[in-house]
């Protein structure tokens, strides 16, 4: 099995901070070192065992996305290699699982993009009839595909809490009425062509993430993680059906194996067995296989 990496000790390099999944370096002034762990959350707590190679499929997913998807939107992708900026005997844990890229400024805003109507936007729709605002036809049902992608944003919530569904008027409110239509248009330009070329892989996207950065003249960039498991659902089409939650290539496994034991989804999580760590990293490196072939 990959060795496992759950956080990075970079020394020669300042630590800025620690995400869920990222330790984030400085390089100079105006780049940064961003390290994707192997480490995993499931309800908002990140647990003591990482899923051995994740870090390494979500990099590699970001930077195939970043390089087919840079016509639609300039990135914060420097091509700087990540061995490069570290001491030669910390380069092990960067390679293959890290990226060097342009400090921007982040928008605080999560542009998700929804093709289905799944997760806390089912959730809304069952409520209101709507998602973010958005008026959606009578009597959908679970996982059914909508009649377009729509931008649904999310208030970017503090470390330990869920992002909060907001409105096209808050992210307005945020960023002003032109870089607002440009975070949506771009945003909906993005997942549509990324859907397009999954399906043709066999994989449904039924939403995704995106987060934005602007340079020191304001000019915008799409940065951070891009169309990998954590950040979308992957569906595989030929399991895909309205009226039920399809299978996904993420953490399903850890989140079915968390709910049959007894705790309270506070610090300290439970030890995961080990072929609930295997299934999960199995899931990870297929989505890649059939996106990437690598």
């Amino acid at each position: 099995m990959v060795q496992a990496l759950h956080q990075s000790t970079i020394e020669s390099l300042p630590l800025l901070g620690r995400g869920k999944v990222r330790d984030m370096y400085a390089v100079g002034d105006d780049k940064l070192l961003i390290v994707a762990s192997d480490r995993i959350s499931a309800f908002d707590v990140i647990l003591d065992d990482p899923i051995p190679g994740k870090g390494q499929v979500l990099t590699a997913l970001t930077e195939f996305w970043l390089g087919r998807l840079g016509h639609v939107l300039p990135n914060h992708s420097t091509g700087i290699a990540p061995e490069d900026v570290v001491a030669p005997g910390e380069r092990d844990q960067v390679r293959g699982r890290a990226m060097v890229v342009k400090r921007l400024k982040p928008i605080l805003v999560e542009a998700v993009a929804r093709g289905y109507l799944i997760g806390s936007g089912w959730k809304d729709y069952q409520a209101s009839g709507a998602i973010c605002g958005v008026a959606l036809p009578a009597g959908l049902r679970q996982a059914a595909r909508l009649p377009e992608p729509i931008f649904t944003p999310a208030a970017k919530a503090e470390f330990g809490t869920h992002d909060e569904n907001v409105d096209f008027d808050h992210v307005v409110r945020e960023v002003g009425a032109e870089l607002a239509g440009r975070i949506r248009d771009i945003t909906l330009a993005l997942y549509g062509e990324a859907a397009e070329y999954a399906r043709g892989k066999g994989i449904i996207i039924a939403d995704t993430k995106f987060e934005f950065g602007l340079d020191e003249q304001g000019g915008l960039y799409l940065m951070d993680e891009v169309l990998t498991p954590d950040s979308s659902r992957f569906w595989p089409a030929d399991q895909y059906a309205e009226g039920i939650s399809p299978p996904s290539f993420d953490k399903q496994f850890v989140r079915d194996w968390l709910e049959t034991q007894t705790w309270d989804k506070t610090p300290p999580a439970p030890r995961l067995p080990a072929d609930v760590l295997e299934k999960t990293a199995a899931k990870y490196r297929e989505a890649m296989t059939r996106l990437i072939g690598a």
